[in-house]
């Protein structure tokens, strides 16, 4: 499945998609880019005269990048994509360290490696940095998924 496959099947869209560029992706590894655009609603309230990125945010990023996106090009290695045109995802746990701030304007990557994929839930090590190469944030995800056939 190439990057462009998975994108079309992510589901989310604006203002949720968290997701622009996957850089590189195999059955170990994803690495992803997203742009936080200053003028999402969420900088507005968090916080006051000088902004930052919430972490739940930072988190759904990582999530969407690091494990939709890794799981959903797993199904596809393994067949389960076809003929599918919908996918569920369940965040089962997440355990994330916040080390430095996001700023609104900023190009994070997030870098993920599989712990293992059984029975459709995936647990991955995530890490996200931003356009210095420093680490903002790191953790492990974890997540079902459940492929929806054309028929329902």
């Amino acid at each position: 499945m190439t990057p462009e496959e998975i994108l079309h099947h992510l589901p989310y869209n604006q203002p949720f998609l968290f997701v622009d560029e996957i850089v590189s992706i195999n059955s170990e590894s994803v690495h992803g880019k997203y742009w936080f655009n200053p003028e999402h609603s969420f900088y507005q309230g968090h916080f006051k005269n000088k902004p930052v990125t919430p972490g739940v945010i930072l988190t759904e990023c990582c999530a969407q990048i690091g494990l939709v996106c890794l799981g959903i090009y797993l199904l596809g290695a393994e067949g389960q994509d076809e003929g599918f045109n919908a996918i569920q995802i369940g965040l089962s746990s997440s355990d994330m360290e916040f080390l430095l701030p996001v700023p609104p304007g900023e190009t994070v990557k997030v870098v993920s490696e599989k712990e293992y994929f059984r029975f459709n839930k995936l647990k991955c090590q995530v890490k996200m940095f931003n356009a210095q190469e420093e680490l903002v944030c790191k953790g492990v995800l974890a997540g079902m998924f459940k492929t929806l056939s054309h028929g329902g």
